[in-house]
């Protein structure tokens, strides 16, 4: 494998971002936004990687080859395939696999597909910049502005690749919204953490949160779709869901996983200070026991680490803020 030095992808990226102005780069061939707008619909269902050009962004023919192998039925093949994606976006190089994200939806709706919510949650990981293990009250649900500027290893900007992504989810919501009440669990909990990045089409989401909440029989996807709808409606600054979260945290008939998620929720909305009522609420159903059921949610195994809990972290970040960490968190995907 040829070094990034030596790659011409790579050194293309830092002569347009690095070393020239980013913002020259709008809408043309470098511009990961635009590639992924242009894509035909039909190329997307008929899955014509041929017509993506990957060899634009770093890496891209490793996305490509990755894809082919998650379609080829093997196995094997396919979960390496998905480990070389995740490995990506762990490694803050998305803008590849931005381009990706139209072709791992559609295997995520695939009936038969045996990676369905794993190909999800790569397209949940890609609309996300880099987590970093923050649990803060201001940062673990937030998305940064567009103008607030992040950068890739590769120097890419990584502001493009993610609002790419998100763009994309929003463009194939109507695909997306039925897995909320897909037989899997996993694949609801995987599509409620991808939809809830969307940059558009946040009234129809967040609808279809709220209902599927009213009927969803699984504990750890009920919390899960509290964090989405908490993290959509931060998104958009939507205040009406501070006042919603507040009242399922208090309200004494929810279950425990719930009423935690939506006390996350709420410190999450607001910088107002924790009353006691949130406080007592979650001395009380904050156990051992939810916090491994809500272990596998994607949001908490962004801060979980080798000896604490997402939960615990959280916690502890959210009511003691300045105390010292419980411990530094690890790469979640190593």
């Amino acid at each position: 494998m040829n070094s990034w030095e030596s790659d011409p992808a790579y050194r293309a990226v830092v002569r347009a971002f690095v070393d020239g102005d980013p913002l020259d780069q709008a809408g043309g061939p470098l511009d990961v936004r635009a590639v992924v707008a242009g894509m035909r619909p039909s190329a997307k269902d008929g899955f014509l990687l041929e017509e993506v050009p990957w060899g634009r962004f770093p890496e891209g023919a490793r996305v490509r080859e990755a894809l082919e192998r998650l379609r080829s039925g093997d196995v094997g093949a396919a979960g390496s395939a998905l480990g070389t994606l995740i490995g990506l976006c762990a490694n803050d190089m998305r803008a590849a696999v931005a381009p990706a994200v139209p072709f791992l939806i559609r295997l995520g709706t695939e009936p038969e597909g045996r990676h369905r919510a794993d190909a999800l949650t790569v397209v949940g990981e890609t609309v996300r910049m880099r987590h970093l293990g923050v649990c803060t009250r201001a940062d673990m649900l937030r998305f940064r502005s567009d103008d607030e500027w992040s950068f890739e290893v590769t120097g890419y900007l990584q502001n493009w690749s993610v609002r790419a992504a998100r763009e994309a989810v929003a463009a194939d919501a109507d695909l997306l919204l039925p897995l909320l009440h897909d037989p899997d669990r996993t694949v609801r909990i995987a599509t409620a953490y991808a939809l809830a990045a969307a940059s558009s089409r946040e009234q129809d989401i967040l609808t279809a949160f709220h209902s599927r909440l009213l009927t969803e029989p699984h504990p750890a996807a009920r919390a899960g779709l509290v964090l989405a709808i908490a993290q959509l409606a931060r998104a958009y600054q939507d205040q009406g869901m501070v006042v919603w979260m507040r009242a399922c945290c208090s309200e004494p008939a929810q279950p425990p996983e719930v009423r935690v998620s939506a006390a996350l929720g709420w410190m999450c909305l607001t910088d107002l200070p924790v009353p006691d009522e949130l406080r007592a609420v979650l001395e009380t159903h904050a156990t051992d026991e939810v916090a491994r059921l809500m272990a596998p949610l994607p949001w908490m195994r962004a801060v979980e680490t080798t000896t604490g809990s997402g939960l615990q972290r959280c916690l502890h970040a959210m009511l003691r803020p300045g105390a010292d960490d419980i411990e530094g968190c690890d790469d979640p995907w190593s």
